[in-house]
């Protein structure tokens, strides 16, 4: 798979008359060179760049995509206790990932504000303080006005991330508002959660993001299931990673290539109503934006029928608790400075 010198719209959705209730999104396929931060903070820059052009009021980018998915541990021996190239593989890992207060999260920041367009975007956080020895899978939302409104961390590491990455917590757990739609967002295999997807919907979701490495086999089924149940716009960005994406200063560049297919992702990024049809169906092996004109009158009239938080919950049998407090391994109590 080549990727293109410059990007572009590569699928779209338009309405024939917008109305006062649409709202226009995007989301990003991109590859590039994995693990590195600044090749891949250049590509978010111009992805922005293209949906800001098309009237986009917020892009969503894969999951992970700063600095990139941690696809190596499956292929070459990752569960291999105490050895030391996979210790080599995670230190590398560990310092291509950025910090939330760092430089890339700021120049994310900056990006939203330039071009007055709302950004979902899914990095390998390394810890603060607290932590600094660990990587979360995170979704920042970041809004233009008001920098960054949301941080979420992946609750749960799926089978061989597990070795990669921290478990994260509910306080991310949260929608937020671009233009006249409130936007939700969850990481892969976290859209298959039925607690997390009720947690969004229970906040007024009206667009619902997944933010996927790169799987057209499962954006494929969840986005238009995630549409159905919810009754609402469900966008699936995905990301594309090829074995020449590798770095040759990765410890096991040359194992990992040999054992990975030439496309290890391949996309699949997409976009489905509130009815669960495609609006646009899953994109395969291209890089660039996806484009869609989201009439949310559409959302209403869908949940006529079905409104799974309202008419059709039952919180006197059924019942939903949220924990959104960040969770920390250390809790300080103490004097206030000064007093003895």
């Amino acid at each position: 798979m080549a990727f293109e010198a410059t990007l572009k719209v590569i699928a779209e959705h338009r309405e024939s008359r917008p109305g006062p209730h649409t709202v226009t999104v995007a989301a990003a396929q991109l590859g590039g060179p994995w693990l590195k931060s600044a090749d891949r903070l250049a590509r978010i820059a111009e992805a922005a760049g293209v949906a800001s052009a098309a009237g986009a009021t917020v892009i969503a980018y894969p999951e992970t995509y700063l600095s990139g998915y941690p696809f190596w541990p499956p292929r070459t021996g990752g569960a291999l206790f105490d050895h030391a190239d996979q210790k080599d593989c995670y230190a590398y890992y560990l310092d291509s990932a950025i910090e939330v207060g760092g430089p890339e999260h700021r120049e994310l920041e900056i990006m939203a504000a330039d071009l007055g367009v709302g950004l979902v975007v899914g990095v390998s956080e390394r810890g603060r303080d607290l932590g600094s020895g660990s990587v979360w899978c995170t979704l920042l939302t970041i809004d233009p006005v008001l920098g960054l409104v949301g941080h979420h961390r992946k609750l749960i590491p799926t089978y061989d991330e597990r070795l990669i990455w921290a478990q994260g917590d509910g306080a991310g757990l949260r929608t937020h508002r671009f233009g006249p739609a409130v936007v939700g967002s969850l990481n892969c295999w976290e859209n298959w959660m039925p607690q997390a997807r009720n947690a969004m919907y229970a906040q007024g979701e009206t667009v619902h993001i997944g933010s996927w490495p790169g799987s057209s086999t499962l954006t494929a089924d969840i986005t238009r299931f995630v549409a159905a149940e919810g009754r609402v716009f469900s966008v699936a960005a995905s990301g594309l990673i090829t074995a020449d994406s590798i770095p040759e200063d990765f410890p096991l560049a040359a194992r990992l290539r040999e054992t990975s297919e030439q496309i290890v992702f391949d996309g699949g990024s997409a976009v489905a109503g509130p009815d669960g049809r495609w609006l646009i169906p899953p994109v395969v092996g291209v890089e660039g934006v996806l484009v869609a004109d989201l009439d949310l009158a559409r959302v209403m009239q869908e949940r006529l029928n079905f409104d799974v938080t309202g008419h059709y919950a039952r919180p006197d049998v059924f019942r939903t608790e949220v924990n959104r407090i960040r969770g920390g391994a250390v809790h300080f109590t103490e004097l206030p400075v000064g007093e003895p």
